[in-house]
């Protein structure tokens, strides 16, 4: 099984580990694509500040995230699995997987994507930064772009054979699309909040609740042990697990399967 998470807007703003190395990072294939990244990263930041927000995405109180973008090559790092502290990050509970029986199993299934590394694994030392991956950043274009064209074949092949759970947000899914026989390992998790008024039942998407069930679903998942090989497989585990997960077919041709895990009110 192969696990694709998002990263998380929040992170530790500090680190206690040695200053970035490139190349102890995972996938060492995208080493150069990083190096690329990250000096178009260092000239937007040491121009304008204001120009640099705007390039970012950065409001006027996040202006310090320039100029920890400006120190990524000399800041002290810490653990992926550390560093990343948003929603999702909150339930899945990386440093407690990571300490327990089920810690080998978590560096081997989880890949984090990023605007700034493509993708990482889970003990990978990163310095804190601030790089989204929908930043269309000078002079490379739009980073999901930039990225797709170096991590695809890499991460097919790091796929081959494996179950794909997809817990990413949009934006980064565009980073790495499966097609052909790795869509049909893959599966896209998405949330639904179920409600009941008057006899009525609806069900919706919330963003909130969805990055808070998608850490915990992934959390099951890697504590538990779950060796799904399909996502019928999977469905059936969740359920088994006490979630409630319904497997929708691909709405058109080999494009990744949805799993729809329902949450009631």
């Amino acid at each position: 099984m192969l696990i694709l998470l998002p990263p998380s807007e929040g992170k530790a703003t500090a680190g206690d580990g040695p200053k970035l190395d490139l190349s102890a990072l995972s996938l060492a294939e995208v080493t150069e694509a990083r190096e690329t990244v990250l000096d178009a990263l260092e000239r937007v930041c040491s121009g304008p500040v204001d120009a640099a927000r705007e390039v970012l995405g950065l409001s006027e109180r996040q202006v310090d995230a320039v100029q920890r973008d400006l120190e990524v090559r000399i800041a002290p790092t810490l653990r992926a699995a550390d560093l990343y502290t948003g929603v999702l990050y909150d339930h899945l509970r990386l440093p407690d997987l990571l300490a327990s029986g089920a810690a080998a199993r978590t560096q081997a299934s989880v890949l984090i994507f990023s605007g700034l590394w493509g993708a990482v694994g889970v003990t990978d030392p990163l310095p804190p930064y601030r790089l989204s991956m929908g930043v269309k950043l000078p002079p490379l274009g739009a980073l999901g772009t930039f990225w797709k064209s170096r991590l695809s074949g890499v991460l097919a092949a790091r796929a081959e054979g494996r179950l794909i759970v997809d817990c990413r947000s949009a934006a980064y899914a565009t980073a790495f699309v499966p097609t052909g026989e790795t869509a049909e390992r893959a599966v896209s998790v998405r949330v639904l909040r179920e409600t009941t008024n008057g006899g009525v039942t609806k069900r919706s998407v919330v963003s909130h609740m969805a990055k808070a069930t998608r850490g915990a679903i992934a959390h099951t998942l890697l504590a538990k042990g779950v060796d799904a090989h399909t996502p019928r497989e999977l469905a059936d585990a969740l359920n088994d697990l006490g979630h409630v997960a319904e497997l929708a077919p691909p709405a058109r041709g080999k494009r990744p399967a949805t799993l729809d895990i329902v949450v009631r009110a």
